[in-house]
């Protein structure tokens, strides 16, 4: 194996680690803001019904 296909290889399989990465910090992004979202609704809840 050539030291130039040896590096292509090498930056292929880089590439495709950090995207894969991305992909899960997006999702990971995506459920944070989800339950950042039901925590707030679950709280106007609570202040609606001690204000009753």
């Amino acid at each position: 194996m050539t030291p130039r296909k040896a590096t292509a290889i090498a930056m292929l399989v880089f590439t495709a680690a950090a995207l894969t990465s991305c992909g899960n910090t997006i999702r990971g992004v995506g459920q944070d803001t989800a339950n950042a979202v039901d925590a707030t609704q679950d709280a106007g809840r609570n202040v609606e019904r001690a204000a009753r």
